[in-house]
């Protein structure tokens, strides 16, 4: 059964609304009143005369549905077999960060279907070696911060002294790793025709701007990029995804390149192809592209990628994203070449991929790959109570320009069978949402199996939008918990915010939302999240999620796990020696008592985002550890013998030379 319309819903006949669930019907730009303020709570009922405001569409405001769908959700649980007695809070203001999403005019007061509106990356490394993460937020209209951790969720902005601001330029991704093997992290940002931006970390989190003699001097509509290590020198290489040519040379305000008003038909022009990069690594923060000497002709409109040893025979290979048309796959062969084997190894892929997370599912030891599909829910508008469907794909074959053989309409979910074959479960398993960008994965119950949150929505012209979480009920299914577990409804119940004001006497007067009305108002869209890191930022063992909002500021949701219960859980931070200095592409596998839980790290922490951060293994009710496995990128074997005592962070350091075993 696919997604459908409400019967006798009409939607506008705007070029781009019917893609989507704008539940733009002709009567729903109602004019309300409403009171400012950062919590907005009780919406309506605190509206106050001074301030009008124009909520598009209306329903915004107060959606009747969250109700009905947070009464179902609850309903569940009685028979899920995993924990779920804990809850999340969003403690931004607590947390000190006053960082402020702010997008540009295409995603706003002149909102057109352009790949603006698939907002920014979030990312954390501890920058200046206290041993706290810290984090970076990207943003559009103006600068970039860094938020420094001060221990027990509290965090300071240093943006300044860091020097990473870049406030002169429309930022996209970030990505964190340690190009130069001296042991901090350094930073890389993706623009939009700007210029990608390399800073190398001088110590302390004070950065340099390194890209000219870098090479990495690439200015184009760069989005997703990923650090990692394919020819197993102990220098991490770097791929760049790029996107394709959406925007003109008309420069709008804030400095932001305005959009072709047909971006979202640009796969079909072969003349706006711009194809993404391979970069290798060639020492003492130089690197040299390599895309078509080693193989990748990639021509997709790629958002995003993540390595993975598909063949387990010790070479990343890796994964791209294609968000209009088919995912590509790239067998890594000795670090020589790679070679293109989509279709054998993924017959069909999403059509509209975003998001991508390769992770142990069901602790077979195999990665399997769960991707999120945006593009494929824009083709019609449907009720919320259908999100958990595949969409019925309402777009010619013209349009999509891909076999509907080769095409899944929906997010996908990769079953590792081993030996290069993989199983789609979506359905399965659930892990279907609707309107999802990014993807992070986590365990967030600490019971040994990984769980993920996507970030997802639409922001005006559209309805709200819920963030998903997906509790794993023990590698059998994910279960729906987002409002179980106190993701939704947001803080204060809030649904949306300000998006731009419109003057219906004077300069707007012929704006859409001026028809049939004059005066000032103040228009009002749904909130919506575009990226998110897991990871623990107050240092009680549990596993926290912060946001990165679209025109908003983000959500900094604590977990309350470790004050609900007694958890178990071991930290895991890499230090190579031969291979790379973060131990970027090592696989990990802890045993204990009852089980074992495998691990790779590949640092990819969401969409747009690399992070540097330990890896975090839940341990269910096991104290102890029997032992460690760490297969190197070089190829070393270490094992580290237990007793391994549960609850802390445990720092592993390569062999300089062959040798395996340890104490």
């Amino acid at each position: 059964m696919g997604k459908t319309h409400l019967a006798g819903q009409a939607i506008l006949a705007h070029p781009f609304l019917g893609r989507s669930g704008g539940w733009m019907t002709a009567g729903v730009l109602a004019l309300v009143l409403f009171g400012w303020g950062r919590e907005a709570s009780g919406q309506k009922d605190d509206a106050r005369a001074a301030a009008q405001v124009l909520a598009i569409p209306d329903t915004v405001l107060a959606p009747e549905w969250m109700e009905v769908r947070k009464e179902l959700q609850v309903e569940s649980k009685d028979t899920f077999g995993v924990f779920h007695d804990f809850r999340f809070s969003d403690r931004v203001e607590e947390s000190g960060i006053e960082f402020l999403h702010r997008i540009v005019d295409d995603s706003g007061k002149h909102w057109k279907p352009v790949h603006y509106d698939h907002g920014n990356g979030i990312a954390a490394a501890d920058v200046d070696g206290d041993g706290l993460e810290d984090i970076y937020f990207l943003n559009q209209i103006g600068a970039n911060q860094l938020w420094k951790n001060l221990g027990r969720g509290r965090f300071r902005d240093m943006t300044e002294v860091a020097g990473v601001g870049l406030a002169d330029r429309i930022s996209v991704g970030a990505s964190f790793a340690d190009v130069d093997n001296d042991g901090d992290a350094d930073l890389f940002v993706t623009t939009v025709r700007q210029g990608n931006i390399l800073f190398e970390n001088r110590g302390k989190g004070q950065f340099k701007d390194v890209t000219s003699e870098s090479g990495l001097v690439y200015s184009g509509h760069s989005s997703g990029s990923v650090f990692f290590d394919f020819d197993r020198d102990g220098l991490l290489d770097l791929f760049v995804t790029n996107v394709g040519v959406y925007t003109t040379d008309q420069v709008g305000r804030g400095g932001y390149f305005v959009g072709v008003d047909d971006a979202f038909g640009g796969h079909l022009r072969p003349e706006r192809t711009e194809k993404s990069l391979l970069y290798r690594n060639l020492g003492n923060r130089r690197f040299e592209e390599v895309s078509e000497k080693m193989g990748i002709v990639d021509e997709g409109w790629s958002g995003d990628a993540n390595p993975i040893d598909v063949n387990r025979d010790g070479w990343p290979d890796l994964y791209v994203l294609n968000m209009q048309g088919n995912d590509e796959y790239y067998e890594n062969v000795e670090g020589r070449k790679f070679v293109k084997k989509s279709r054998e190894l993924f017959p069909k892929t999403p059509w509209g991929s975003m998001g991508i997370q390769v992770f142990d599912f069901d602790n077979d030891g195999r990665m399997d790959i769960f991707l999120t599909d945006m593009h494929s829910d824009m083709s019609e508008a449907i009720p919320p109570l259908f999100e958990k469907l595949k969409s019925n794909m309402q777009w010619t074959p013209s349009r999509l320009a891909v076999p509907k053989e080769q095409s899944i309409y929906g997010n996908a979910f990769f079953l590792n069978q081993g030996q290069g074959q993989f199983q789609e479960v979506s359905d399965k398993i659930g892990a279907e949402n609707y309107w999802p960008w990014g993807l992070s994965a986590g365990d967030l119950n600490a019971d040994g199996y990984i769980d993920a949150f996507i970030a997802s929505s639409m922001n005006y012209p559209f309805r709200y939008g819920i963030n998903s979480i997906l509790l794993n009920d023990q590698g059998k299914s994910f279960r729906d918990s987002e409002f179980i577990l106190g993701v939704e409804p947001r803080r204060g119940n809030r649904t949306a915010g300000p998006w731009f004001n419109l003057d219906c006497d004077g300069v707007d007067k012929n704006h859409s939302g001026c028809q049939g009305r004059s005066g000032r108002f103040v228009v009002w869209a749904a909130l919506g999240t575009r990226s998110s890191v897991i990871f623990d930022l107050d240092g009680d063992g549990d596993q926290d999620v912060v946001t990165n909002e679209f025109n908003s500021e983000p959500m900094v949701l604590v977990s309350d796990l470790a004050e609900r219960k007694s958890i178990s859980y071991l930290k895991v931070k890499l230090q190579g020696e031969r291979s790379n200095r973060d131990g970027l592409g090592a696989r990990v596998t802890l045993q204990t008592e009852a089980r074992s839980y495998t691990r790779v790290h590949d640092g990819k922490s969401g969409y747009l985002s690399q992070s540097r951060l330990p890896l975090y293994f839940g341990l269910g009710n096991a104290s102890l550890v029997e032992r460690i496995e760490v297969i190197w990128p070089s190829g070393e074997r270490q094992v580290i013998s237990g007793p391994i005592r549960a609850n802390q962070q445990l720092e592993v350091k390569e062999p300089d030379g062959p040798g395996s075993d340890s104490e």
